[in-house]
């Protein structure tokens, strides 16, 4: 008898001690369903031991009907120990399937091209993720140029909600409230749109799908639009005249790493609509997802590279193309419209040191048709590009301390019409969307997830004369959670 309780106290106390150790001594399982495999075992187990116990009890009952042995008590309580450790374990393993993805220590790091907060979706367990940013500010006109007023601005707050269905599927998405208010369906006085919303579908390292209301990978600002995440109040005017950011539209593409710090991402998606094309760029021809028009499909392509050999240092590229004239009409005419818009850029993060430089190319194709329709010129070319320069100056003045103050500086250089397709009549060149804007701040993040942004923006147009541009002083604050 001696001879069987040895062995079974042995594998009692084997199993206890397994469960007893500390997480951080034991090889965490990979996944959700690996954990599960590892209660299923230890269920095993349990079972095992408990046949082992009861055939000890049965000899034991055998050699002495009186009275039960003290291994064998003992042997049936650490079986019982067992198997209520077990049964927490599984508990706890269920309400981490279950559980909303929120944890109690954030940590925010960009995944798949999209912003830190909207990447949360993809760090989580399983289950739903949320997160979000927001933004206000303060925008004082400094000069008597241009028509525009002071103003105080709720400009947005966000929210980003993702579901991970499995390891493998994942839905994440952007909701946008912008101004505050909806304002009798006036866009200018707010409204509520979704910004992205798609499937990923996860199949390898070099190739994983995407389908939905997608975020065209072009620039910075349009797939990490977040606040503490680029300098200044206003996000670059590049990035929003010649590159029209918030730029999304319903596609299905491939995402992922072909090789080691070179990542791409590819879609196809539902054109742009020349009707909404004008003088001040191509930014309302978007579809934004809104029943947009798709008699033709434009198609994306980026590719990023960050060498090893110089720490934060990123380069890339992207491409567009599609026709534009979705089958309709224009001055009697069916046109193309065929549209095409490049763009390179280069960011470098340092010791404190950040820089960033963009340039992007665009060409409309019937832009004389197209202009006569619309009654204004559109270039049939256009451009733009930027650079920007900031440090942060903390440590310098106080060594230990984990805060952020950086001075900036930013110029750009950008024209909408930077060729006109004719010299008649509307088709004559248009001065005032030929901008010139320099930029001068600071940025201070208390902690990584807020900051408060002061800056300074003196913009000139080529045409001063008519339609001047004022300067502006803005301060304002922005956080993500």
């Amino acid at each position: 008898m001696n001879m069987i309780i040895k062995p079974l106290k042995h594998a009692i106390l084997l199993a206890c001690v397994s469960l007893t150790t500390p997480a951080y001594a034991l090889d965490k399982p990979a996944t959700m369903d690996e954990m599960w495999q590892v209660i299923r075992a230890q269920q095993k187990q349990i079972d095992e031991l408990r046949n082992q116990h009861h055939a000890v009890e049965k000899s034991s009952n055998t050699d002495t009907p009186s009275s039960e042995p003290v291994a064998t008590k003992s042997a049936n309580t650490d079986v019982k120990n067992l198997e209520r450790k077990t049964d927490v374990l599984s508990q706890e393993v269920e309400k981490l399937r279950t559980n909303l993805a929120i944890p109690e220590e954030a940590k925010y790091k960009s995944a798949y091209g999209l912003g830190p907060a909207a990447s949360k979706i993809y760090a989580a367990g399983k289950g739903l993720s949320i997160g979000g940013y927001g933004q206000a500010s303060y925008q004082a006109k400094v000069d008597d140029k241009g028509t525009e007023s002071d103003n105080a601005d709720l400009e947005r707050i966000v929210l980003y909600a993702g579901y991970k269905f499995t390891d493998h599927i994942l839905f994440n998405s952007e909701i946008e409230f912008e101004h505050g208010t909806t304002g009798e369906g006036a866009e200018e006085k707010g409204e509520v749109s979704v910004e992205f919303a798609a499937l990923d579908f996860f199949i390898n390292q070099k190739a994983n799908i995407r389908a939905g209301l997608v975020l065209m990978p072009m620039g910075f600002i349009n797939t990490i639009h977040e606040p503490p995440f680029y300098f200044g109040n206003n996000r670059p005017e590049v990035e929003q005249r010649i590159i029209p950011s918030t730029w999304r539209e319903v596609g299905v593409g491939l995402f992922g790493e072909l090789l080691p710090n070179l990542t791409y991402t590819t879609y196809v998606t539902n054109a742009l609509n020349a009707k909404e094309f004008g003088s001040s760029g191509i930014r309302e021809g978007r579809g934004s997802g809104t029943e947009a028009k798709a008699e033709s499909f434009g198609y994306i392509a980026r590719l990023d590279y960050a060498p090893p050999q110089i720490p934060g240092l990123s380069v890339g590229g992207s491409a567009y193309v599609g026709n534009s004239g979705q089958d309709q009409t224009f001055v009697g005419k069916k046109v193309d419209a065929f549209t095409q818009l490049y763009e390179g850029h280069l960011q470098w993060k340092y010791r404190g040191l950040e820089f960033r430089a963009l340039g992007s190319w665009g060409s409309i194709g019937n832009a004389d048709l197209l202009s006569q329709a619309k009654g204004e010129v559109i270039g049939s070319e256009n451009f733009g590009w930027y650079t920007e320069l900031g440090y942060d100056i903390m440590p310098h003045l106080f060594a230990n301390s984990t805060q952020y103050l950086a001075p900036f500086f930013r110029y750009e250089r950008l024209d909408t019409v930077a060729k006109a397709p004719g010299s008649i009549g509307v088709l004559a060149d248009d001065p005032h969307q030929d901008w010139e804007i320099f930029q001068v701040g600071l940025q201070y993040k208390p902690i990584p997830n807020v900051v408060v942004k002061a800056d300074y923006r003196n913009r000139v147009a080529k045409d001063e004369n008519t339609n001047p541009l004022s300067d502006d002083f803005n301060l304002g604050f922005g956080f993500i959670f």
